[in-house]
């Protein structure tokens, strides 16, 4: 089956690439992958909510203890961008690597943002 993971937070855009993905680009079956690391609990609501009316599988994974520790490091590193902690790019690789993990799991074929 042609499979493909979509990072999915339930936005229009991300909303708009799943039938993208189904009519454009001819995948089958579109996952939507969602990763916490940490963020307000509305927002997966959300994503839940726009998943539904969409009929769209939802993997919503854990990486707050993979966020934290990576997040630990860099405040020992004193990792900063002019004075403000990196959060967002460091929750980055943490969230590709994730959806990664889920679209081997699930046998996708590619992975879409």
């Amino acid at each position: 089956m042609n499979r493909v993971a979509l990072a999915f937070s339930g936005g229009l855009d991300t909303t708009v690439c799943v039938s993208i993905l189904k009519e454009e680009y001819g995948y089958e079956d579109v996952i939507g992958v969602s990763v916490n690391v940490g963020q307000p609990q509305n927002e997966f609501e959300q994503a839940k909510e726009t998943a539904k009316e969409i009929s769209l599988d939802l993997k919503i994974l854990d990486a707050r203890s993979d966020f934290a520790n990576l997040c630990l490091d860099s405040v020992r590193a004193n990792a900063s961008y002019q004075g403000y902690p990196l959060g967002t790019a460091l929750a980055r690789p943490i969230i590709a690597k994730a959806i990664l993990e889920e679209a081997k799991k699930t046998k996708c074929t590619a992975l879409a943002h």
